[in-house]
């Protein structure tokens, strides 16, 4: 059994744009697979495009259906730069274990890139450059020190003064780093694409269909769903956002709940270079620009308790989204056209959680994508479907459920 969450409320931007519609049909009779997966998200997507590329057959069930949970909710700022940084996730998990899980996050943005050009997916996919303002948990001279080591590990960051930052970007903060590499996106454009390549080769999407019992047994899995037809496969994958079911681990994954807003079209307002634009503060704020020059804002991070109290201050925290970007960027009509409320997981490290169930052969699971949902779905596709096909992932254990 999973855990049922409303993942969101409000009226998210992504709905002002046309995604391609995603065929699914109720399950009516038993099927089987190489690899059953458990959602129709974003994970999910790229988790059956990789792995009906390497030649498997994937059956996929939602409960709701494509693009219905947390994919709507994420402002897709697809970024390497990990929630904890480089300075910080040292301190927790040494350099190497650190320096090899921002390379792999690089590496992860280039290969999603790389992916949707090869696709021909048409997601509004645009690279952008990154800035990471000073704040109050790095303050200049700690973002100096952060940038120091990411150039260290080969991973190319520029410190900007506060004049730098001010004559560059238009921006009054004391400082800033900068990378490039990065990319904005639309997550339910992509998403579909995905899927839609994964039905091209064979994939078979049953929604709405409710998963009830996993079992493990010798040959693989079997997960009996609430209509009654069951799904044998040799493996699963549980790629249901922030629904987990009960046999996995939740020692260190927890769920927070974040608010954002998008304002209305003003291209000619857009700061210079549509920088994606966050902060090295605690809660932080994060922002970026759509294709036709919305400003998508968001942040007021808290920890999640129940759907009830995180949508009761979806108005208190509106306003305060509005005000912090109206203080970061005077010239712009900081105005909410969208406001919504969303869940995302994290993890004391911030990497996300990817691999073996413990305890439950068959079962992978991927969760705890904190801000870096997007790119870490697509690790969690790289490293599930090396470890399904016979191959390793040289970087599967900074992210195994066991890892602590």
């Amino acid at each position: 059994m999973s855990r049922k969450l409303d993942l969101r409320t409000g009226r998210a931007v992504w709905t002002a744009y046309r995604a391609a519609a995603i065929p699914a049909t109720p399950l009516t009779r038993d099927v089987k697979a190489d690899v059953a997966i458990v959602g129709m998200g974003i994970s999910a997507a790229m988790m059956a495009d990789s792995l009906t590329d390497a030649g498997l057959s994937v059956v996929l069930i939602d409960r709701r259906g494509p693009l219905l949970g947390s994919t709507a909710a994420t402002t897709a700022l697809v970024q390497f730069e990990i929630d904890q940084p480089l300075t910080t996730l040292t301190k927790k998990i040494g350099k190497d274990r650190a320096e090899r899980a921002w390379r792999r996050s690089r590496l992860a943005v280039a290969n999603l890139a790389a992916r949707v050009k090869e696709l021909g997916i048409e997601c509004r996919m645009i690279e952008r450059p990154s800035l990471y303002l000073a704040g109050n948990v790095l303050a200049p001279q700690a973002l100096r020190e952060e940038g120091l080591q990411r150039n260290r590990a080969g991973l190319r960051s520029a410190y900007l003064t506060a004049g730098e930052l001010k004559d560059r970007f238009g921006l009054d903060r004391k400082g800033a780093l900068l990378s490039h590499g990065n990319h904005a996106l639309d997550p339910r454009r992509l998403a579909g694409g995905l899927l839609l390549a994964a039905i091209d080769r064979g994939a078979r999407l049953y929604a709405p269909t409710e998963a009830t019992g996993f079992e493990s047994h010798r040959d693989g899995v079997t997960i009996s769903t609430r209509d009654g037809p069951s799904i044998s496969a040799g493996a699963a994958v549980l790629a249901t956002g922030y629904e987990l079911a009960d046999f996995v681990p939740k020692d260190h994954h927890s769920v927070i709940s974040t608010y954002a807003i998008a304002t209305r079209p003003q291209p000619r307002a857009i700061w210079p270079e549509a920088a994606l634009i966050w902060e090295a503060s605690d809660p932080y704020l994060y922002l970026r620009a759509t294709h036709d020059g919305r400003v998508i804002c968001g942040g007021e991070d808290e920890e999640f308790t129940d759907e009830e109290r995180r949508d009761s201050l979806l108005s208190d925290k509106t306003t305060r989204i509005t005000e912090k970007l109206g203080r970061l960027l005077p010239g712009i009509d900081t105005t909410p056209e969208f406001a919504w409320a969303g869940a995302f997981g994290t993890t004391p490290s911030g990497l996300p959680l990817i691999g073996p169930v413990p305890g439950k052969r068959g079962f992978h699971a991927v969760m705890g994508y904190g801000g870096n949902g997007i790119t870490f779905s697509r690790i969690a596709a790289e490293v599930v479907t090396a470890s399904l096909t016979g191959g390793a992932d040289r970087d599967a254990d900074l992210f195994a459920l066991d890892r602590a």
